[in-house]
């Protein structure tokens, strides 16, 4: 290996090792869906064994959440109710919360309807539906990365916002109040007909366990 490659080969291990420092996937590029152009549909069976559409959904405001209960990230912010919070205002407001797990068999996060609705149960969750995403096809067409990851689609299937649940990539619960609530904005401007500010931001949590 020239130096020319030893330094390329050392930027590379630099920045991955920098993202996973942070909380954040070192994934391979997928292709992103962009923010102010539809929403990628997609048809996907929940928990109960109930079939549902995207498009089937416009007219309303649509959260995706992607979710891994064994992530310490999403631990965070469900042990502290901080995103049972969250649902419960955006079911108030008429927004269909999917809650979506792309968590391959036999990796971390992975479950079965059964055992997600357990989960809904014990951690009093409100999502309108936790969807199964075994394959991981959701995920990809969303280029949903970690978990938690976030988007809001508006009333006409126009991805309004894809990032982080808020501003400070940690898993401390004490930093979720002096973080700077990211989703909680962008979800109440969609609500409210305003441009969303902050459309795109970073994401933080633990890497979607995609099929390998």
């Amino acid at each position: 290996m020239n130096s020319l490659s030893r330094r390329a080969a050392l930027r590379t291990t630099i920045l991955a090792t920098a993202l996973l420092g942070a909380g954040l996937a070192a994934l391979p590029a997928m292709a992103a869906p962009a923010v102010g152009q539809p929403a990628p549909d997609f048809t996907a069976v929940d928990s109960k064994g109930k079939q549902h559409k995207l498009a089937d959904l416009k007219g309303k405001v649509v959260v995706l959440e992607w979710t891994n209960h064994e992530c310490p990230y999403v631990k965070k912010h469900y042990g502290s109710s901080n995103m049972q919070n969250l649902q419960q205002q955006a079911r108030q407001a008429g927004v269909v919360w999917l809650s979506v797990i792309s968590s391959a068999p036999g990796e971390q996060g992975h479950v079965d309807g059964a055992r997600a609705d357990e989960l809904t149960a014990s951690r009093k969750a409100a999502p309108a539906a936790v969807l199964l995403d075994p394959q991981g096809g959701i995920g990809k067409a969303y280029d949903a990365r970690t978990t938690p990851h976030m988007y809001v689609i508006d009333s006409k299937g126009v991805l309004r916002y894809a990032g982080g649940i808020d501003s400070i990539p940690s898993a401390k619960v004490d930093d979720i109040a002096r973080a700077e609530p990211l989703f909680k904005t962008a979800m109440e401007s969609v609500l409210k007909g305003e441009e969303v500010k902050q459309a795109v931001t970073r994401p933080y949590g633990c890497g979607v366990k995609y099929k390998t």
